[in-house]
């Protein structure tokens, strides 16, 4: 491929990334400027300013699939999330009754309809602009690996790639391949130099076992006659990633294979949702505190706050603070589960557990940087030492600060956990939210918590 090829798929690429981030935010914004426009609104101060707050909630946008089923989880409901979040900090300052009630709940219903819209046309017209530009790149992969698979899986499903997926090359026999790879094995490892340059591909993607070093620096010598792009996929990647990228050190490439999603700006971010959000709650709330308190020196012998050690950010140590719902305050080696009618739970105490009440000494733990709103739920660190050992990856959750309420907590896995496989369920779900974390994702989880505290049955 010429070097104009290779800039043209290189400013094409580009173009998808564009598209792909700020689709959703110049959608959402451009429908809120035809609804103000249709109600005879000014375009002015009040309507930027509002564009800029849907920016920073929108961006970078969901590239969800067109499809009727992923409507509701890649668009509605991202988009109701972003909308309750605008309503909350609107009426909170009084910012929304600045705007027409008509403008604001007609952009609102229509915003998703428009983005499902954008979606679908620009997932039928991209492509074939790609195509009419001439960008196409055919590719083949070293190795018919579990990973190989994996990766001709996306070359094949996403047509936005601009790559066109010719085939394997690997040493061992089809059959052993399964009926998979049969019909597409092109030849063997040593073939593939010669492959490639009667072919006249572009991309080699090597993807070989880690330990098959010989062979890599033998296929790497034979491509040197090519002016192909050669890729190694390293086998790393068949684990159960958290967080993974590809950084490098004064030009030594490293792979990160499990990290904190708040790592630098996300990490200010995170702590800035935190102090806001905390902040703003322990003022509406303080009045009710007092009332908590009271309740909880009245109903029975015993302090009013209940302090327990857990693990915090990386496995430090932290004292968490909750409403004493006990009769008693364990914090020792053996801390056994609360448990359905638990004869150590005060009445007055079991409403809080089955409010949660109990939790909202935990905010001030969020001001004072030990704990988050949204995060794993810190366990005591009597169970931390039992299911560390039980469960693999049981540690990871720690990468980030624990939280008030948490992604398993909305899915059911709220209250006691009396088997390992409860608890194995509860971690999957935490290392998810350090998979996926964003702003948006935080929220939905707030308001989630919400409803399930007002319906649910776990808690005692």
């Amino acid at each position: 491929m010429h070097s104009g090829s290779k800039w043209l798929f290189r400013r094409q690429l580009s173009l998808v990334s564009l598209i792909k981030v700020f689709l959703d935010p110049v959608v959402s914004i451009a429908t809120l400027a035809v609804v103000a426009a249709y109600f005879g609104e000014t375009f002015g101060g009040p309507y930027l300013i509002l564009s800029l707050v849907v920016f920073s909630l929108t961006f970078p946008g969901n590239w969800a699939e067109a499809s009727i089923k992923a409507l509701w989880n890649g668009i509605i409901v991202p988009w109701l999330t972003v909308a309750a979040i605008m309503f909350f900090f609107g009426y909170a300052t009084g910012y929304l009754d600045t705007f027409p009630q008509g403008v604001i709940l007609t952009w609102i219903a229509l915003t998703p309809l428009i983005l499902f819209i954008a979606h679908r046309f620009v997932r039928r017209v991209l492509p074939r602009v790609l195509a009419w530009e001439g960008s196409q790149r055919n590719a083949v992969i070293a190795g018919a690996s579990e990973l190989g698979h994996k990766l001709a899986d996306k070359l094949q499903q996403d047509s936005f790639i601009g790559v066109s997926f010719r085939g394997f090359f690997d040493d061992r026999a089809p059959s052993r391949l399964g009926p998979a790879s049969e019909n597409m094995i092109r030849g063997k490892i040593a073939d593939l130099a010669e492959y490639v340059k009667r072919e006249g591909i572009d991309l080699i993607y090597i993807a070989l076992p880690m330990a098959s070093q010989p062979r890599i620096m033998k296929l790497l010598d034979d491509l040197r006659d090519t002016t192909a792009s050669v890729y190694f996929v390293p086998d790393i990647f068949v684990f159960d990633l958290v967080q993974a990228r590809i950084d490098d050190i004064r030009g030594i490439p490293v792979v990160a294979v499990c990290e904190t999603p708040f790592y630098g700006v996300n990490g200010l971010l995170k702590r800035f949702s935190d102090m806001v959000v905390s902040s703003a709650i322990l003022a509406l709330i303080s009045p009710l505190m007092v009332a908590l308190a009271i309740g909880v020196k009245l109903s029975s012998p015993g302090p009013i706050l209940f302090k327990q050690r857990r693990y915090g950010l990386d496995g430090e140590e932290i004292v968490v603070y909750k409403f004493r719902s006990m009769t008693v305050c364990e914090d020792g080696p053996d801390v056994p589960q609360a448990r359905k009618d638990d004869k150590r739970v005060t009445p007055f105490g079991a409403f809080l557990r089955k409010t949660s009440l109990d939790e909202l000494p935990q905010f001030f733990n969020v001001l004072r940087g030990e704990m988050s709103i949204v995060g794993p739920r810190p366990h005591a660190v009597a169970h931390n030492e039992t299911y560390r050992r039980l469960i693999s990856g049981y540690m990871i959750r720690h990468k980030v600060k624990p939280g008030i309420t948490g992604w398993a907590q909305v899915n059911g896995l709220r209250g006691e956990t009396e088997t390992v496989d409860k608890m194995q369920r509860r971690i999957e779900f935490d290392i998810d939210y350090l998979r996926n974390w964003s702003l948006v994702f935080d929220f939905m989880i707030i308001l989630k918590t919400i409803a399930v505290v007002l319906r649910d049955r776990n808690a005692y």
